[in-house]
């Protein structure tokens, strides 16, 4: 198990955070006697954790996770995102990059927490920053408390219960160290996050003073520590965590997600957070600092200014666009018609112009035959100023000479987290660009459809066959075990919350009246479209424990150019692996390496 990491002799890379006293330049730390010398070098450590919080920016050659589920189809076969249904992922083959990073980070965590986090640096204390610096310093344990839960609910997210530390000892202790209870995790989780939400910087622009005179999303503050206890609950609650309880401990697990997703939105909103207008502002180039993105997003784990995303996704026969994650049909299906119903129960829809008449949404996350986009896209192509995906077309697979085996499969590009301004190529006169780029971890569009589906799990669990309207007083137990009771008005049905992230699309609100499965089906179709490629649906279908077929057979879209300038179109359908779901893959193998290193105190999860 690589948990343990020496402090010794690492090379630390810049990473920009944009962020007071996270802009780092390289450095190497030593031993407690170097990082005690400076600031800068705690802070070095605090950045080091950062850099270790997951994002899916194309980790397995260019392949995001949404490529193993119906989201998206990877246009390089032979990816090893493939293993996720093929039947290569094994023991021997358990895709830890979340497993190593996560304890890499935890390890850090415990380093500041344990021995960094109570210097005074008294040979500062005449300079005249001293108080900023200690400021900011005395905040660094709680981000390394926030961090290391943070960590810990990435690993329960992919293999249950985990072996567990909130201290560094020798590499033989811990290698040796059997899994904990996933509940035991969760509650952990929840506690750090009760005792650290009033200690940790709530707002990094409230104090000019001593903090940069603007909203901060690159760091932990009082609402990441919210939304990560929001969000574990919620997981906790679900069936793959929750399946061999009782139905009185499912109903108060919900009832807790329905408290903590509250305690979130209530605090977030008196701060004046919410949806920004148009949530193309959460992935333009300034997101980390404009008026609309920073309403809405509570913490995204930033990279380095870059076009690497660009250069994975953006079409073939663009530049150096290389195909990447191409959006399937089933995906294309989700989008409802505008008058707030599905393709296949709406009169808007047309199968003749199935683009026609359908959720602003769609045409915000995927690039459709017609597009003119990226913005550059003439300047390369001049005879082809749109993109074609048509048979024969410049983009398809059977229209680029150069490299069309890696245009979309799909028939569709991703548009979602591209930069259009883009230039991946240089060219007489123009230079290759880059910008920032940053992982949507929390947002609030997220956490209002996790506190919809609280609300709509617990109501239910409480034997009402309208859930999604129902509305009263809910009580809980905390994490220390005592009862908290809130009230949920009308105006939070979960309906309502759920609506939220539609009406702000241009989309019609949910009715009211739906019967459970109803609404069940809707959420779910909601959750799917405005998540979409933000590392949700990966996970979402095993937490719930459905749906994992539909990972196994999806759609594409051929089309054909008629003689007329108008196109046919025709749903192809594609069978992954052997096309069977299997349980088994709810979790993540632990690595048969690990086990053999624990002495067997890990034990494999069921199946592998």
């Amino acid at each position: 198990m690589k948990i343990k990491k020496t402090i010794l002799g690492f090379t630390m890379a810049a990473v920009a955070l944009s962020s007071c006293n996270m802009d780092y330049n390289e450095y190497t730390a030593y031993d407690k006697e170097y990082i005690e010398r400076s600031f800068a070098y705690v802070g070095g450590l605090m950045t080091m954790v950062y850099n270790d919080i997951d994002t899916d920016w194309g980790n397995l050659s260019g392949a995001m996770l949404s490529s193993a589920t119906d989201e998206s189809e990877y246009s390089h076969e032979g990816n090893a995102i493939e293993d996720f249904y093929n039947g290569n992922w094994s023991a021997s083959n358990p895709h830890q990059t979340i497993w190593t990073s996560a304890y890499e980070g935890i390890t850090y965590c415990n380093e500041i927490i344990d021995n960094w986090s109570n210097l005074d640096f008294e040979q500062f204390k005449l300079n005249i920053d001293y108080e900023k610096q200690m400021y900011l310093y005395k905040n660094y344990v709680y981000e390394a408390r926030w961090a290391r839960a943070y960590f810990y609910f990435t690993l329960l997210r992919q293999y249950g219960s985990v072996p567990f530390k909130t201290t560094n000892t020798t590499g033989t202790e811990e290698t040796a160290l059997p899994c904990t209870n996933a509940d035991d995790i969760f509650n952990f989780i929840t506690k750090e996050c009760d005792a650290i939400k009033d200690s940790i910087i709530e707002d990094y622009s409230a104090n000019p003073e001593y903090i940069l005179a603007r909203a901060e999303t690159g760091r932990a503050n009082k609402y990441a520590v919210l939304a990560l206890k929001a969000q574990a609950a919620v997981y906790h609650a679900s069936p793959l965590f929750s399946q061999n309880k009782s139905a009185e401990e499912k109903k108060a697990l919900w009832a807790a997600a329905v408290g903590a997703c509250k305690e979130l939105i209530d605090a977030a909103e008196k701060k004046g957070m919410g949806l920004a207008d148009d949530i193309e502002s959460l992935w333009a180039i300034d997101y980390y600092s404009n008026t609309q993105s920073c309403k809405e997003i509570i913490f995204a784990r930033r990279t380095a200014s870059a076009n690497t995303f660009e250069g994975y996704n953006f079409p073939v026969g663009y530049s150096s666009g290389q195909g990447g994650n191409c959006p399937t049909q089933d995906l294309v299906d989700a989008f409802e018609c505008t008058d707030g119903k599905s393709i296949s129960e709406s009169s808007l829809y047309n199968e003749a112009e199935p683009y026609a008449n359908r959720d602003p949404r769609l045409t915000k996350t995927i690039v459709l035959n017609g597009d003119a986009w990226p913005n550059d896209l003439a300047e390369y192509s001049a005879d082809h100023p749109t993109v074609e995906t048509y048979v024969g077309g410049y983009h398809s697979r059977t229209g680029n000479a150069a490299g069309k085996s890696y245009a979309t499969p799909t028939g569709y590009y991703l548009k979602k987290f591209c930069n259009a301004n883009q230039i991946l190529r240089a060219r007489s006169g123009v230079s290759v660009t880059t910008s920032p780029h940053g992982w949507l971890t929390f947002r609030m569009g997220g956490m209002y459809l996790n506190y919809a589906e609280s609300l709509f799990q617990y109501f239910k669990a409480c034997g009402n066959s309208n859930a999604a309207d129902a509305s009263g007083s809910v009580t809980f137990s905390d994490a220390d075990g005592n009862q908290q009771t809130v009230n949920i008005p009308a105006s939070q049905t979960a309906a309502k919350i759920a609506s939220k992230t539609r009406t702000r699309s241009g989309m019609p609100a949910f009715v009211t009246g739906m019967t459970n499965d109803e609404f069940w089906a809707k959420y779910k179709n909601e959750r799917r479209v405005e998540l979409a490629f933000e590392g949700h649906r990966f996970y979402d279908i095993r937490r719930w424990m459905e749906d994992g077929e539909k990972f196994m057979k999806i759609h594409r879209m051929e089309l054909t150019k008629n003689d007329d300038g108008t196109f046919s179109y025709k749903k192809v359908p594609v069978t992954r692996g052997d096309g069977q779901w299997q349980t088994k893959w709810n979790l993540f193998p632990f690595s048969q390496t690990e086990i053999m290193k624990s002495g067997n105190a890990i034990e494999q999860n069921p199946g592998w």
